[in-house]
Order: structure tokens, then C-alpha cells, then sequence
């Protein structure tokens, strides 16, 4: 793998996922309690033997430069390393920010084609799965591509969401449908489940396969397709055209894969790593998840309850509290009889020493951290909020979307207190 780059895209202002995106970039929301979202393509490059990485940045970044500088450093003899590279003003591309995925990589092809690179992999910052690109690439190299695309069998009804293909019998690409919103054109790019399993993998009645973002491009092929065109995207723009005039080949991969993009499926993603037999695994020594050592405390239970739930590092959790189903991230101090079902607690980025909130703080602001007999359901608080007592965070109408509603917003159902946020006491939701 030394002769490939890895590219992993940062991402563009994160909408659908505010307010967890209003202080930060999407690679940089938390994940799983002690993890982010970046971590995720920055452990398989590793997992997979691939150790020059370039992160492009644009929005809210200052958080996310701040992880993979504290977490990612190779030794001086590996020839390894991940740089971030923000967007900036230069000569050559002129002064206006990234348009998209295709121009965020046409605007820095001077750091990803420097000698002894004869492949490119593209990523995006934002998914959720585990694999090893050393397979992508022995996929590559056997078909003699010129660019490799990973794709996951979907149902047909999951598909009007994702990008669908369709490939001939060798897995050349022939096909491909963004979006399909018809049965029409869904049509046109349906595969014979037979096909499926002809591959070795079970096709369970799915027809379609979708796009996961995940490209191998041949060095020249990509110059030639950013620098031959003013493209700006990679799944509208640059793959489908690439089809046609390219050898362009399938990677077949069915392991767990999901897109962080909206506050659902965040939330859902987290919530199934809570399981007894999650979908994503994050407890292995095979291919393991690498994020920032922070060398804190073991963290402490006094007489709680806690059933099918995470617990992160540092925590100081009280007696009669109950924690159901749940994320409990870094740092998060729980006051005494609180219930937390179903929800997402990001923690904390210190330890507030409580003489010094005393005496900067008035009386009736709650200290950082959720406070004695609150009751949790159903949301995600992010970082260092202060929830007072006896405060509950329900969602009792059953209220799908609602925005600006002070510290808190509704999405997909899901309450999300934002970062910072102070909740008073006794607060009814």
C-alpha cells in the first residue's frame, strides 16, 4: 500500500445535522462516547496498511484539527502520516472555497500526485464501517480498472436515497441511476438477485446496489478527470460520466455500513452499538477503532442501574440513577435518582471545579454535568451542557421537526440540546 494515497473528505456544512454541527465540522461529532466520526476512515486506512492520508477541511474545522493532530502521529521511519489541508487561497485555483467533493481534491492534486502515488482512494468523513481497502485494491488491480467503486446490496425500497448501479457479468459498471425516485428508473439499474449470490454473498431478496462513496482511482485517470473538467462532484458528476469512457469496476463489500448524514440516523447508530450483539462492533483486537488517549479516570457507579448502555471514560455516575439503552460519553458527571433511557449524553471537554463555578456563576445556574432527579428520554444532549434538577427531557407530543427553540431543537423526532447549553431546574420539555 505504499504506492496509495488516501484521501478522506471532510465534509460541507453538516445542515442536516445541526445544531451538532453548528460548532463543529461532521467528521468531528462525537461517536460511541469516546470516539468521532473521522476516527472511523482514518482506523481502516491504518487496519488497512495505508499510511499517507490527506484530510480536507473546510468548515468548523478548528476542532477537528485539533483531534487528528493529538491523535494520529506515525514514527519518524514509517514514512506514514495524516495531514489536514484546509482550504486556502492560491495562484493556481484562485480564491473562492471548495464547491464540492471533486473540486475540494482538484484544488490540492499537487499534495496527492507527488511521486511513488499510482493510486488515489477518495472517502467521506461521515460513514460508519469497518474495511479493508487492501481488498478494494487486489479488486482493482485483477480487473485491470481504471477506477473501483465499493457498493452494498440494498432492498429496492432503501434505494431512492443512494446512488444505484449496474454492472455486467465481469462487475464492470455499466449503469447508474442517482437517486431513483420511479420504478422506471429503478428498473434500469435492478440486478438479478441470482447475481448476488453467484458473488458469495447472500442477497436476501435485495436487487439494487448502491453506491458507498468509496472510489480507487488510477492516478492519471483522476488527474485527467479533474483537470480535463470543471466537475464538481464525484457521485453526479465525475463517476457517472466515467462510466462511459472508463473501465470502471465494483467492489462488493456487505458488512455494516451507514451514512452519518441527518440527526436519525446519528442517533440510531449510536443507539445500536448499545446492543448485546451490535451491527458495528467497536470491541475487537482484528481491526480495531483508534481515537485520541486522553489518560483519564476510570469511571465511577455508586449505586446505579445500568442495562444495555455505554459508558465512556471519567464519568461519575450517583446512586439510584438508571441508565436504559443509552450513550454516556467522556468526563459526564450524573447526579443522584436522574433516568436515562434512549438517549445520547456527549459528556464533557474538562472537569468544572465546583469552588470556582461558585464563584463565577450564579446560584441558579446548574454546573456542568445533568442534575439530581432528571429524566432523559429519547434525546441527545451534546457537549458540556448543564441540566438542572429535576428537569425532564421528553418528547411528549411526539413532535417530528421544530427548530430554534432556544437551547433545544427536534429532529426525526429526537430532542438535541445543543453544545453549551444550560437547561433550568425543574424544565418540562
Amino acid at each position: 500500500m505504499k504506492n496509495v494515497v488516501a484521501v478522506v473528505l471532510g465534509g460541507g456544512q453538516g445542515t442536516r445535522l445541526r445544531p451538532l454541527t453548528t460548532y463543529r465540522s461532521k467528521p468531528a461529532v462525537p461517536l460511541a462516547g469516546k470516539y468521532r466520526l473521522i476516527d472511523i476512515p482514518l482506523s481502516n486506512c491504518i487496519n488497512s496498511h495505508l499510511r499517507r492520508i490527506y484530510v480536507l477541511t473546510q468548515f468548523m474545522s478548528v476542532s477537528l484539527h485539533r483531534h487528528i493532530r493529538g491523535t494520529y502521529r506515525f514514527d519518524n521511519f514509517s514514512g506514514g502520516y495524516v495531514e489536514t489541508l484546509a482550504a486556502q487561497q492560491t495562484l493556481q485555483e484562485g480564491t473562492d472555497w471548495y464547491q464540492g467533493t471533486a473540486d475540494a481534491v482538484r484544488k490540492n492534486l499537487r499534495y496527492l500526485t507527488q511521486p511513488g502515488i499510482d493510486y488515489i482512494v477518495i472517502l467521506s468523513g461521515d460513514q460508519l464501517y469497518r474495511m479493508d481497502f487492501q481488498q478494494m485494491l487486489r479488486t482493482h488491480r485483477d480487473a485491470g480498472a481504471d477506477i473501483t467503486i465499493a457498493a452494498k446490496p440494498v432492498h429496492a425500497a432503501d434505494a431512492s436515497s443512494l446512488g444505484v448501479m449496474r454492472a455486467d457479468d465481469t462487475g464492470r459498471i455499466t449503469g447508474f441511476i442517482e437517486k431513483p425516485q420511479t420504478d422506471e428508473q429503478l428498473d434500469q439499474v435492478r440486478i438479478d438477485p441470482a447475481w448476488i449470490d453467484s458473488r458469495g454473498i447472500v442477497s436476501a431478496g435485495r436487487d439494487c446496489l448502491a453506491s458507498m462513496g468509496i472510489y480507487l482511482f488510477n492516478r492519471q485517470v483522476l488527474l485527467d478527470a479533474l483537470q480535463k473538467t470543471d466537475h464538481q462532484d464525484f457521485g453526479k458528476e465525475v463517476f457517472p460520466q466515467s462510466i462511459h469512457g472508463r473501465k470502471v469496476q465494483l467492489h462488493m463489500f456487505d458488512g455494516y455500513w451507514e451514512d452519518i448524514g441527518t440527526i436519525g440516523s446519528f442517533y440510531n447508530a449510536n443507539l445500536q452499538m448499545t446492543k448485546p450483539n451490535p451491527p458495528f462492533e467497536m470491541a475487537t483486537d482484528q481491526s480495531p477503532i483508534y481515537s485520541r488517549p486522553r489518560f483519564l479516570p476510570p469511571s465511577r457507579l455508586d449505586g446505579a442501574t445500568i442495562r444495555s448502555s455505554l459508558v465512556a471514560d471519567g464519568c461519575v455516575i450517583e446512586p439510584g440513577t438508571l441508565i436504559e439503552n443509552s450513550v454516556v460519553g467522556l468526563r459526564c458527571r450524573i447526579g443522584r435518582n436522574v433516568t436515562i433511557r434512549n438517549s445520547v449524553i456527549m459528556g464533557a471537554d474538562f472537569y468544572e471545579d465546583p469552588a470556582a463555578q461558585k464563584a463565577t456563576n450564579s446560584s441558579h445556574t446548574p454546573r456542568v454535568g445533568i442534575g439530581d432527579g432528571t429524566t432523559i428520554d429519547g434525546a441527545i444532549i451534546d457537549k458540556n451542557c448543564r441540566i438542572g434538577a429535576q428537569a425532564e427531557i421528553v418528547n411528549h407530543d411526539h413532535i417530528q421537526d421544530c427548530q430554534d427553540r432556544g437551547f433545544f431543537e427536534i429532529h426525526d423526532g429526537i430532542v438535541v440540546v445543543g453544545k453549551n447549553a444550560t437547561v433550568p431546574a425543574d424544565w418540562r420539555g
